[in-house]
C-alpha cells in the first residue's frame, strides 16, 4: 500500500514530473515503422503528455518535432513533405528532422528570422519495426544488445495496442507471474500445431504438456526475484512432481519494459509507453530463435483484433470487452475471448484511469511488483540528484548487456537453475543469427 504522494510520484510522467524526467532519459517507442509506410509518412503522436509529429523525409530520415508550428501555432500534422523537411501549409515555414528552420519563404530575402527559429525536435532511431525517440537531456544513451534489437529483420515482428489507463498498471501486470493462472486460464488446450503467434497456446519446452494446462493446474508458484544490470530476472517455479518443476524465466527491462517467452522458439519484448497519464500504448517486438517470423500471419492475426489508425482493440470497455457469460462457464476464465491482451486490458482498465494504490493489499505473490516499485523510486531519486540511473548506458556498458534469457520449460526439481541456463544456451545455439 502506497501513500497518495508515492502513487503520484511513480505514475505521473508529464513534462517536469520526477518520473517523466526519469523516463525521458531512455529511448522510448514513439510509433511503428508500419505507421509511416504509406504515401504520406506523417503521423501525429502524443508521448509523455507532449503533442508531436513523427515523419520520414524524402531522404528516408525520421524526425519527431513539436506539433504546433512556432510561427502561429498551426498543426504540422497537416504539413507537406518536401525540400528536405516538413513544411507548414499556413505560411510555408520548413523544418528538417532536427527541428532546424530551413525556410521562411514569405519573409524578405535578407531576413535572418529563419536562423533564429528552432522547433522542438527529438532524435529518432529505428529498431526492428519500432521507431524509438529520445526525449531527455544531452546525448542519447546507447541501446543494449538485447536480442530484440540485434535480431535480423527476418526474425522480428513489431506491433502495438492502446490501453486506456495509466502505463504503470500494465507494466505491473507484465511482472506479475501469478495472474496467468487465472486471468489467462483456458479450460481447453489447443493443438500446438495451430498455436503459431498465440501466447500460452504452445507446449512447454522439454515436455508435451501445454503451457495453458500448467498455468491452469498449478496456481501457487514459488517466485524468485534476482537483481540484474538491466533490472531484474523473475523465476517462477511450479512444481509438477517431486522430480519435475516447471520453470518460467521472465525479465523486467528497466524502466518500462519486460521480456517473456511466447513459445519454445519466440520471445516478446514489450514496453508500456505513456501517451499521457491516462492512456498508453503497449509496443512489442516478437523475436524468433528458430525459423524466420511469418510476418504476414502475425500481422493478419493482430490486425483482425485492432482498429486502425490508433490501434484500439475491437474488444474494449465500450463493449464490455466482448464479455460472454456462457464462454466464462466453459471456455475461458474471463469470458472475454482468447486474446490475452484483452484480458490484460480489462484488468488494467478496470483499476481506473490511475489506480489508487492507497487501497490495495499486496501479498507474497506480489514480490516482483514490490521490487519494481522500489527500483523505480530509487532511480527517480538518482535522476533528481543528477546521478546516472540504471540502464542509462554508454557504448561500452551497452555492449555487455545481452539477452536476456526467457525460458518456459519443465526440468529437474533439484537443478532448476542449471536447467533454465542450459535451455537458454540451447535455444541461442540453435539461432542462426546469433554469432
Amino acid at each position: 500500500m502506497l501513500s497518495a504522494e508515492q502513487n503520484d510520484l511513480i505514475t505521473r510522467t508529464g513534462p517536469g514530473t520526477p518520473a517523466g524526467s526519469l523516463m525521458r532519459r531512455y529511448w522510448q517507442p514513439a510509433a511503428l515503422v508500419d505507421e509511416l509506410s504509406g504515401n504520406r509518412p506523417i503521423k501525429p503522436v502524443r508521448l509523455f503528455g507532449e503533442d508531436l509529429v513523427i515523419f520520414k523525409d524524402e531522404h528516408g530520415r525520421y524526425g519527431l518535432v513539436g506539433r504546433n508550428c512556432p510561427h502561429r501555432g498551426t498543426d504540422l500534422a497537416y504539413g507537406r513533405l518536401e525540400d528536405g523537411g516538413l513544411r507548414c501549409p499556413f505560411h510555408g515555414w520548413l523544418f528538417d528532422v532536427n527541428g532546424k528552420c530551413l525556410e521562411t519563404p514569405a519573409e524578405p530575402p535578407e531576413s535572418n528570422l529563419c536562423a533564429n527559429i528552432k522547433q522542438k525536435a527529438y532524435p529518432v532511431a529505428e529498431k526492428n519495426g519500432i521507431l524509438f525517440a529520445y526525449m531527455g537531456p544531452g546525448a542519447p544513451p546507447a541501446f543494449p544488445k538485447f536480442d530484440c534489437f540485434i535480431a535480423p529483420d527476418s526474425h522480428a515482428f513489431a506491433f502495438k495496442g492502446m490501453i486506456e489507463c495509466n502505463w504503470l498498471q500494465s507494466l505491473e501486470v507484465g511482472v506479475d507471474p501469478v495472474h496467468t493462472s487465472f486471468l489467462h486460464r483456458f479450460f481447453h488446450d489447443d493443438d500446438p500445431s495451430q498455436s503459431y503467434g498465440k501466447v500460452f497456446r504452445d507446449v512447454t519446452r522439454d515436455s508435451d504438456m501445454p503451457m495453458s494446462r500448467i498455468m491452469r493446474e498449478f496456481t501457487r508458484p514459488r517466485i524468485e526475484v534476482e537483481p540484474t544490470e538491466f533490472g531484474f530476472r523473475l523465476l517462477t517455479l511450479r512444481q509438477i512432481s517431486d522430480k519435475s518443476t516447471h520453470v518460467r524465466v521472465t525479465n523486467l527491462m528497466f524502466p518500462n519494459g519486460f521480456v517473456i517467452p511466447m513459445s519454445r522458439e519466440m520471445t516478446i519484448s514489450q514496453w508500456h509507453v505513456p501517451i499521457d497519464d491516462e492512456k498508453h500504448y503497449w509496443y512489442a517486438i516478437f523475436t524468433s530463435f528458430g525459423a524466420p517470423v511469418d510476418k504476414d500471419e502475425m500481422r493478419r492475426q493482430r490486425l483482425a483484433l485492432y482498429q486502425l489508425p490508433d490501434y484500439v482493440p475491437n474488444r474494449n470497455k465500450r463493449n464490455d470487452y466482448g464479455f460472454d457469460p456462457h464462454e466464462q462457464e466453459s471456455e475461458t476464465f474471463t469470458g472475454m475471448g482468447a486474446d490475452i491482451n484483452v484480458h490484460d486490458q480489462w484488468a488494467c482498465e478496470s483499476m481506473g484511469l490511475i489506480q489508487d494504490r492507497t487501497q490495495e493489499h499486496l501479498g507474497t505473490s506480489d514480490k516482483a511488483i514490490v521490487a519494481y516499485r522500489k527500483l523505480l523510486r530509487e532511480a527517480i531519486t538518482q535522476a533528481g540528484k543528477g546521478e546516472t540511473p540504471i540502464m542509462v548506458l554508454d557504448e561500452s556498458k551497452a555492449a555487455g548487456i545481452t539477452g536476456p534469457a526467457a525460458v518456459d520449460g519443465i526440468g529437474p526439481s533439484d537443478d532448476w537453475q542449471g536447467y533454465w541456463q542450459r535451455s537458454e544456451a540451447d535455444k541461442r545455439q540453435g539461432a542462426s543469427w546469433i554469432s
